[in-house]
């Protein structure tokens, strides 16, 4: 088995947008381009996202996201179908299959194929229907010699059985971490008082429950930043009351803007749907020094410590919710004070400690 040590890495991502999985992979990728890798990005061509921000050359193949059930599932065969065969053109060199998400199952097996070392990078629990994600395990659980996971709760829940696994914790890039720490934190109280929600467009991720917390607190200024286009935007809501403190934005290249005003970040997912692995939003606000509310399960719960850096509060409980909520937006020393946590807390998130680790798993010098 090929060690690794200076291979070429052959990035393998399905869906290329500015979500969490490719942003941490960008940044993997980047580290171990700065270790001295040749890396070569395998995507579809859909659309602009964080892998775009990498120097290097990008092998493109055909995907496209439908909201037909029948028609995602023929599309997302049909192309890693035709992945397969794009990368048997490495079966002659030494290179890392590098796989990020279970999705990309056609790289994985044509890794296998050619005798070459399979890295996964996981970051998701939620992927429907079920059938789908035994496969994909079943595809890993034959293919990959190591696979990396972004918590402790997704490592314990999703391992893959009989190959080896190793927790590396998501960071950010150093920009944003500059940027971020240039800002003053200020709590304002009272009817000035924003509160901020960054997630996609999906009911699971809390969205109906913040639009009827908005309907609930006149009072304060909600955003809502979704990762969809405005359209999509505007069709989810056209039959939904929106309330007038209620601000809805499509999907954002810079989020600075809206960590500067915010006084508080929210990530409402809802445990009975879904649990969060990890959760960027909430790293991405404590590096801004803005509290969070987050769920108390999964992912979140290695990041939040309630009266520290903000609370864990479950979205089924609206009466918890609404206290929280009530009580921050009146209390602009006690935000101060969580905003100090939330700093140190995001100081342990180091991007130097995650992209070292990135390399040496990905280069095998680690024995996990």
């Amino acid at each position: 088995m090929i060690s690794g040590e200076k291979s070429k890495i052959v990035a393998v991502h399905l869906l290329n947008d500015f979500s969490g999985s490719p942003l941490i992979f960008m940044q993997a990728l980047k580290g171990l381009q700065t270790a001295g890798h040749e890396i070569i990005v395998h995507t579809s061509k859909s659309r602009e996202g964080f892998l775009g921000r990498l120097n290097a050359p990008f092998v493109y193949f055909p995907y496209h996201f439908f909201s037909n059930v029948l028609l995602r599932l023929f599309a997302f065969t049909a192309s890693q179908l035709f992945l397969f065969f794009q990368l048997l053109r490495y079966r002659k060199e030494d290179v890392v299959i590098y796989v990020n998400t279970l999705l990309p199952f056609g790289a994985a097996l044509a890794g296998a194929c050619m005798g070459k070392k399979v890295v996964y990078h996981v970051h998701e629990s939620y992927i429907k229907p079920a059938l789908l994600k035994n496969f994909l395990r079943f595809i890993a659980a034959k293919t990959a010699e190591t696979v990396l996971y972004v918590s402790h709760y997704l490592m314990n829940e999703e391992r893959i059985k009989g190959v080896k696994g190793q927790v590396i914790y998501n960071a950010l890039p150093d920009e944003f971490t500059a940027q971020a720490g240039k800002f003053n934190y200020h709590a304002v109280a009272g009817n000035s008082f924003n509160v901020l929600m960054i997630c996609s467009l999906k009911n699971y991720k809390g969205v109906p429950e913040y639009l009827q917390l908005a309907k609930r607190h006149p009072g304060i200024h909600f955003e809502l930043v979704l990762n969809a286009s405005s359209k999509n935007i505007e069709d989810y809501f056209r039959k939904l009351e929106v309330p007038d403190n209620l601000h809805l934005f499509p999907v954002q290249k810079d989020l600075d803007p809206f960590y500067r005003r915010a006084g508080l970040v929210m990530n409402l997912t809802n445990p009975e749907l879904c649990i969060e692995t990890f959760g960027m939003t909430i790293l991405e606000a404590m590096c801004y020094g803005i509290p969070v509310i987050a769920p108390p399960l999964g992912g979140p719960a290695e990041l939040v410590e309630s009266e520290r850096n903000g609370f864990s509060i479950d979205v089924r409980d609206a009466a918890t919710l609404d206290f929280r909520l009530e009580y921050l937006a009146s209390n602009p020393e006690f935000l101060k004070k969580l905003s100090a946590g939330a700093r140190e807390t995001a100081q342990k998130f180091k991007s130097e400690n995650f992209r070292n680790a990135v390399v040496q798993c990905v280069q095998g010098d680690k024995n996990l």
